[in-house]
């Protein structure tokens, strides 16, 4: 039986990563990237589509586990009748290893070994043979596993299974390893020693955390979590390790995420910068430099890990999905898609590394100011939105506000940093957009903005146009739209993206709320001097991370679960930055906001606010 998504945790190499659940079974593993095809599979259908586990027995009484301190190394500790002992799961960085540990703790404890190892999202079962008396190796096609430990294993059902008992003192080391088929066997390695390596890294690692504040615990393992999901050869951050995970049980809602998003280029630069980690800040940009670059027209609103820009869709059909949640989908369509918004979100990041002393790129200007060129051409035609909506383009109010945010940005960096280029036709097109998204975007009888021209639907994106300062937050429009939000969006306290039952977006109705869209109706509430508000939405939202402080995608508040793909690479991100706009080291709210325009018939730009 496959657990609930909160009760995994998550282990991983910065080249890739397993969700290993509370009863010690690794259910989803990809070799050698996040986004290559599955090893373990289990997580969307059953353990025969791969899965390894170790576990006492004859069962536990108890199970405990954790992190070790701001490290990626996970400790389960099982106790039964017999005893107790640690299973301690972790990944030496950049090694294509997963390596597991059982520890005696006290008594004797005899555990059971189950490796079910399918390539191809469970649908190869690789040729498995004894190497020696150690190591037995697994080939199919392009790829080879080699498993290495004392433990005396055997095939069974087309399984390798074992029993083993640990004493007091005792510990037994399994070492799973990767390589291409044709390639010699991984040389063997000393176990403890690389956890002491492991340890170490990831301890050296989040030392470097400058954000500093009531909240030090969640907003650290937030920050490993970026860093795990970060593809270390080239920058690229994965928005999540998984597939498919359903945003309603049950329901088609199930895409993959093992990509990188423009969309998420500002808020990761912000909270990389804000957390010192200025080197990890710097590739991500170069990442997306080379990425977006090419024609304007070619730009897309997400890439693979190594800039890849072909992500065919595919259902796999052998899977029944998590909880019976189909389809499966390897790969993600909406990468064809328009989204006006990744151009405010990429020329903001720019701008921001620029602020942030991240040094010019004068090949990187020359590319923004093309962009720019493009959008001037398109930011008044329709797109399917930062959603990536399945029914169609609309003129949704968020595009065009991030249509507005990449011409102030290049105003604001061209003026700042003496750079080149047609600084009053920006200005022009900035002023029509603002114009634009005010008189079309806002609905007098609701007194409030909306999803989308002439739509009488709102959305959580509008929380936020203060946060990037189109408006200033105490603008009556502003105010209003807040509380519109706050009445018509909230589920118990929680923030959904829009009504899916009336805001049509191609696909059945029903999903969790969406996280993200609560911390930015908490960075909302700051902004509008709403501290104490803030501050309980934060805490809840803190008490909804499982466990290990691990959060996903969404949540669903009438089961209280977790569901979506997990761990989401943005609602770390929304945790980290609201913690920084509470603890008053740095406001990413207010970073982005730096700039207020009000819309006068003139259009000329505000004095920015001091903070």
């Amino acid at each position: 039986m496959v657990s609930r998504i909160e009760d995994y945790a998550m282990i991983g190499d910065m080249r890739t990563a397993a969700l290993v659940g509370r009863d010690g079974s690794v259910d989803w593993l990809c070799w050698p990237r996040f986004d290559s095809e599955a090893c373990f599979a289990a997580l969307l259908g059953k353990p025969e589509h791969g899965r390894w586990q170790i576990a006492p027995k004859s069962g536990a009484t108890m199970v405990k586990r954790r992190y070790r301190h701001n490290t990626l190394i996970l400790e389960t500790r099982f106790e039964t009748d017999e005893g107790a002992a640690t299973l301690i799961d972790f990944m030496p960085p950049q090694s294509s290893q997963l390596i597991r540990i059982v520890k005696g703790e006290k008594g004797r404890v005899t555990f059971c070994n189950e490796l079910i190892l399918r390539f191809s999202y469970g649908a190869i079962v690789p040729w498995v043979t004894r190497i020696d008396d150690v190591t037995i190796r697994g080939i199919a096609g392009p790829d080879m596993v080699v498993l290495r430990s004392p433990v005396r294993l055997r095939g069974e059902n087309f399984k390798t299974v074992g029993e083993f008992t640990v004493a007091a003192g005792e510990e037994v080391p399994f070492a799973l390893s990767h390589a291409e088929s044709h390639q010699d066997l991984p040389e063997p390695v000393d176990v403890w020693s690389q956890l002491d390596v492991t340890e170490k890294f990831w301890t050296e690692w989040a030392g470097r955390n400058k954000i500093q504040g009531p909240w030090d615990e969640a907003v650290t393992r937030s920050l490993i979590v970026l860093k795990a999901l970060t593809y270390a050869p080239t920058g690229g951050m994965a928005a999540a390790p998984t597939t498919s995970l359903p945003e309603f049980i049950g329901g088609p809602r199930n895409w993959d995420y093992r990509f990188c998003w423009l969309r998420d280029a500002t808020l990761t630069l912000l909270s990389l910068m804000n957390a010192g980690y200025y080197d990890e800040a710097q590739v991500w940009r170069e990442w997306l430099l080379r990425a977006a670059a090419g024609s304007p027209r070619q730009i897309q609103i997400m890439y693979g890990l190594r800039g890849e820009r072909r992500l065919t869709e595919w259902e796999v059909p052998w899977l029944p999905g998590y909880e019976n949640s189909a389809p499966v989908r390897v790969g993600n369509a909406a990468h064809t898609q328009r989204q006006l918004d990744i151009f405010g979100e990429v020329m903001d990041a720019l701008h921001q590394a620029r602020q942030g002393g991240l040094g010019a790129n004068e090949a990187g200007w020359a590319m923004q100011r093309e962009f720019l060129l493009h959008l001037a051409r398109i930011w008044h035609e329709p797109d399917e939105g930062l959603w990536e909506v399945r029914s169609g383009r609309e003129h949704f109010t968020h595009s065009k506000v991030m249509a507005w945010l990449a011409f102030d940005r290049a105003i604001r960096s061209a003026e700042r940093f003496k750079l080149p280029g047609p600084i009053e036709q920006w200005r022009e097109t900035r002023e029509q957009i603002h114009a634009d998204v005010c008189a079309r975007g806002f609905d007098a009888d609701l007194g409030s903005f909306v999803r989308a021209y002439g739509s009488k639907e709102l959305d959580a994106s509008l929380l936020l146009l203060p946060a990037i300062g189109f408006l200033p937050p105490r603008d009556p429009r502003i105010v209003a739209t807040v509380a519109a939000i706050e009445r018509r969006l909230l589920v118990k306290g929680l923030v959904l993206r829009y009504d899916s039952a009336t805001a049509k977006d191609g696909l059945p109705a029903g999903e969790g709320v969406f996280l993200a869209c609560s911390f930015w109706l908490a960075d909302a509430y700051l902004m509008l001097d709403r501290r104490e508000e803030a501050l309980h939405l934060f805490n809840y939202l803190l008490s909804l991370r499982n466990d290990v402080g691990l959060l996903s995608e969404e949540y669903e508040p009438r089961s209280g679960r977790l569901v979506g793909n997990f761990p989401q690479a943005f609602s770390h991100l929304a945790l980290v930055n609201t913690a920084s706009n509470l603890a008053h080291y740095q406001k990413p709210a207010e970073q982005r906001a730096e700039h207020r325009v009000v819309d006068k018939p003139s259009m000329q730009p505000a004095t920015p606010e001091v903070y």
